[in-house]
């Protein structure tokens, strides 16, 4: 038995031996074919390498040289792959080892800094919410944009009008005499050897700054203009306030505003193009001390706000970076001149814009053909529709008349002819002033929240007078002190708390707004200065309503103030809108001159008392405005108190000289300085436009050239 299993041990041994022998046979002739093809197999291996790192250093060449950036860059993102990636890694390696790191950091900057900067800004930027920040649908900006006339250089001279009369005496200019500037074209420099490192661009509230960076902004993201920018960092002044107390370096802030730029080095390169773009200057609470601030040049050493924006604008900090500053005209002088290289402003729209944009908004033809036509016969109205938001106010307020009407003809199975639905409608339903229309659009604004929040149709409406009292005392006393931009403690100090200004955004979005910027913090304002300045006026109606006081009167002499009347008011609000140098009450007093007439009032009823009589207010108000007339005022103040006339539907003034022009018999006449001023009203308000003025046929005097000054300031030449 046991010699048995020996065998079997034996014959089991033997066979694994076999197999062993010739599974080795096997492997070194594998083995062998192994080695003889790995040669080609490490040949074929290395030509594939090599293509494909040829194709991604091309690629990486032309990223830096600039040639079809934009799909380079869209193409290594959306296709990543850690082959690119390893591509890359082992290029910027090799490139800091030659010392190349220029390059290298160029690299870096356009496949990881710069795309992730026009991603995010082409995110914020491609939408526009007309009217409104954030509530309601968005539209997007290339549906809507229509190029705004921009010219090289103004006055720099501080204005002391109000920016509606600017818009009144810009409309006069002619083209013909000034250079059109591009806004894309800002920084390119007419003569060959200059440089432009700070360019200003004024312009009115509404006229369209902030659009205008918007789109200038958007094109640099979308890679369509000024691509040799390497980095645009807008940063509005009006979020900066809320870091007023925060001391932080440069770059610090820059990462706030943009946090996807952590970890860049803007001195690190001297290729870099960089761009800062300070909107709003006129909405900085900074005190902007050119002159008291110290030198700062180190971009990663905190200081405070206003030491790092100083020395940036004065070209400290980063000289290289150009900078963009958008300002109301009444703040342009927060800045010393010499840091300005070009000054630029902002007109708004031509006429023929005017009426591009209705058509643009209105795809009735129909209906913006009549709406056209309506603002044209208001010359006031016209005027200010080169401000854009003026336009979009306009075309609110006349295509909910005209929608009305055709419900109202269609109900009583009327047809409704669009070409005739203005000129039927009565007095109260066609806003010709400029009290009329902001009325209508108070009124249709409240009509929309409530029928959105409620379910309120009815033709009257609900007002809340106790969030008009709030909204309105902000709006006053913001303006009193000149702030179009308010945060939590403007608001506090008129009772309003955070909680109530998100409902009133939530309830009036096209009339008051809240804003949440980039940083943490929120800001609150009214859709455009003009609807301040009217609920300003309504808030001083109603106060005078309530507690028989004026809005005016100093609350420690309160006794005395009691029982104040309508003519009370509005003589002290004449006279303190010609005491204001800068003239920002004027527009204010228009409005609140038309309130006082008992069919505008109607438009609020259920808000404003209605006043029996108004007569003799309306009578008294208007000899005042006539006697403040014959005083000794500038061009500016005398034009505004036409428009006060205009408002308060008097127009005996115009109407008597205008008399006298038809008849020609001005030359020889002796006027009184009202008279004058009436005349230079006239002609500029006229349809016809100054080519030439002909002074010569006045009768000359100091009075003459003093009144007409303006006149001759608009036309092309004066004899």
């Amino acid at each position: 038995m046991f010699y048995l299993e020996i065998q079997y041990f034996i014959l089991f041994t033997s066979s694994v031996q076999r197999k062993t022998i010739h599974s080795d046979v096997r492997a070194n002739r594998n083995h062998k074919v192994f080695k003889e093809n790995l040669q080609w197999i490490f040949k074929d291996l290395e030509s594939k390498i090599i293509t494909f790192l040829k194709k991604e250093l091309e690629k990486l060449k032309k990223i830096l040289q600039k040639e079809n950036t934009q799909y380079l860059v869209k193409d290594f993102i959306e296709n990543r792959s850690s082959m690119k990636e390893a591509a890359l890694d082992l290029s910027l390696c090799f490139l800091r080892e030659m010392k190349q790191d220029e390059a290298a950091d160029a690299l870096e900057d356009e496949l990881f800094f710069i795309h992730q900067l026009k991603c995010s800004l082409k995110k914020k930027y491609e939408c526009v919410f007309e009217g409104i920040a954030k509530q309601g649908d968005s539209t997007l900006l290339k549906n809507i944009y229509t190029d705004l006339y921009i010219t090289q250089g103004c006055s720099e001279q501080v204005n002391t009008e109000h920016e509606v009369r600017q818009i009144e005496v810009a409309s006069r200019r002619h083209e013909s005499q000034e250079v059109q500037v591009k806004c894309k074209h800002l920084f390119e420099a007419p003569e060959q050897d200059k440089q432009i490192r700070t360019v200003l661009t004024k312009g009115v509230a509404g006229i369209g700054k902030s659009v205008s960076v918007q789109k200038f902004v958007l094109d640099w993201a979308e890679g369509k203009e000024n691509q040799d920018i390497s980095f645009i960092f807008p940063l509005p002044f009006r979020e900066m306030n809320l870091k007023e107390k925060e001391n932080q370096s440069l770059m610090d802030l820059i990462t706030q505003f943009f946090p996807e730029t952590k970890g860049l080095n803007l001195t690190r390169s001297n290729s870099l193009k960089v761009l800062f773009i300070l909107d709003g200057l006129d909405e900085c609470r900074l005190p902007l001390s050119f002159a008291g601030n110290e030198t700062w040049s180190d971009v990663w050493s905190p200081a405070s706000l206003d030491v790092l924006l100083t020395n940036l604008i004065e070209g400290n900090l980063l000289p290289s970076a150009l900078i963009w500053i958008t300002t109301r005209p009444a703040a342009a002088s927060k800045l010393p001149p010499d840091c300005i290289d070009r000054l630029t402003e902002i007109r708004g729209f031509s006429d023929a814009q005017k009426e591009k944009y209705f058509r643009k908004r209105l795809t009735d033809e129909d209906l913006a053909r009549e709406i056209i036509d309506h603002v044209k016969q208001s010359k006031s109205l016209f005027i200010m529709c080169h401000i854009p938001v003026f336009c979009w106010i306009s075309a609110t307020v006349l295509q909910n008349i005209l929608e009305e009407k055709r419900n109202n003809d269609l109900k009583n199975n009327q047809a409704s002819d669009v070409s005739q639905t203005l000129q039927e409608s009565n007095t109260e339903d066609t806003p010709k002033t400029l009290t009329q229309m902001y009325t209508h659009f108070l009124r249709f604004q409240i009509q929309q929240s409530r029928r959105k929040y409620d379910g309120e149709y009815t033709p009257d409406v609900s007002w809340d007078k106790g969030a008009i009292l709030s909204l309105g005392k902000l709006a006053f006393q913001q303006l009193e002190r000149n702030n179009m931009i308010f945060y939590d403690t403007d608001l506090e100090a008129c009772g309003i708390d955070v909680y109530k200004a998100s409902v009133y955004s939530g309830m009036c979005t096209q009339i008051f707004k809240e804003e949440t910027g980039i940083t943490v913090g929120t800001m609150y304002c009214f859709v455009h200065l003009s609807i301040q300045e009217f609920i300003a006026a309504v808030y001083a109606h109603l106060f005078l309503d309530i507690n028989k006081k004026s809005v005016f009167d100093n609350e420690s002499t309160e006794q005395e103030n009691k029982n104040k009347t309508m003519i009370d008011l509005l003589k002290t609000a004449v006279d303190k809108a010609l005491e204001s140098n800068s003239g920002h009450l004027d527009l204010f007093l228009r409005f609140l001159l038309g309130l006082s007439l008992q069919s505008n009032r109607r438009l609020l009823r259920g808000l404003l008392t209605q006043q029996d009589c108004n007569d003799q207010s309306n009578k008294e108000i208007v000899q005042y405005i006539k006697q403040k007339l014959e005083a000794d005022l500038s061009p500016e103040r005398s034009i505004n108190l036409f428009y006060c006339l205009n408002e308060l539907n008097d127009q005996t003034l115009v109407k008597e000289i205008q008399t006298h022009l038809s008849k020609g018999s001005l030359s020889s006449a002796d006027l009184s300085p009202a008279q004058w001023s009436a005349v230079a009203f006239v002609l500029l308000t006229s349809e016809e436009e100054l080519e030439e003025f002909e002074l010569q046929k006045f009768k000359k005097s100091d009075e003459c050239l003093i009144r007409l000054s303006a006149v001759i300031k608009t036309s092309k030449r004066a004899l």
